[in-house]
């Protein structure tokens, strides 16, 4: 795994060992920052179950002005920390070892660009999509990764489903402000 282009090009990065470890590919990382690609310079990124930290890594390598990255494992916070030191970037970065529904609930932050790939089939995704409306600026963007099987809202608040892209087994679905869809 490595950073793909941006300041910290060709970087490696340490991921989780596991079976319950489930990084996001790297054909799947090109697609995502392809769809987005005209909307992260000087934009914050929440990197919302954060694994490794990878994506929110190569938001600030292309340009983000900040990134804060959550998971509730200690061992993916201690990654995370160690790649933001290996990139470079832990200056315009945050990291909280929290449960992700409950940082949600209690930020008082707004961001550009949220990524949300919680574990599949666990419900995190439907209950972060219903609690990420209040960490939006208007005219961000939320990108959700999960299996090409599960069925996401048309939207939620004032946002709406902007269009589906599927890869494989996997399926990437992005969300913006009604005004501006």
């Amino acid at each position: 795994m490595r950073v793909i282009t941006g300041t910290a090009r060709g970087r490696k990065l340490e991921q989780l060992e596991g079976n319950d470890v489930r990084p996001t590919t790297e054909r799947v990382k090109e697609a995502v920052f392809s769809i987005i690609q005209f909307n992260i310079e000087g934009r914050k990124f929440l990197d919302l179950f954060a694994g490794s930290g990878q994506m929110g890594i190569e938001a600030l390598s292309r340009g983000a002005s900040r990134a804060v990255f959550v998971d509730s494992s200690k061992d993916s916070i201690d990654i995370i920390k160690r790649n933001l030191q290996t990139t470079k970037l832990e200056e315009c970065s945050r990291v909280f070892r929290t449960d992700s529904i409950s940082y949600l609930k209690s930020c008082r932050e707004t961001f550009d660009l949220v990524f949300l790939d919680p574990p599949y089939e666990s419900g995190l995704l439907e209950t972060a999509i219903q609690n990420i409306e209040k960490v939006m600026n208007k005219g961000g963007t939320v990108i959700c990764e999960s299996p090409v099987k599960q069925d996401l809202p048309e939207g939620f608040g004032e946002f709406v489903k902007l269009k589906e892209y599927r890869y494989g087994k996997i399926k990437i679905t992005t969300y913006c402000h009604g005004d501006l869809a």
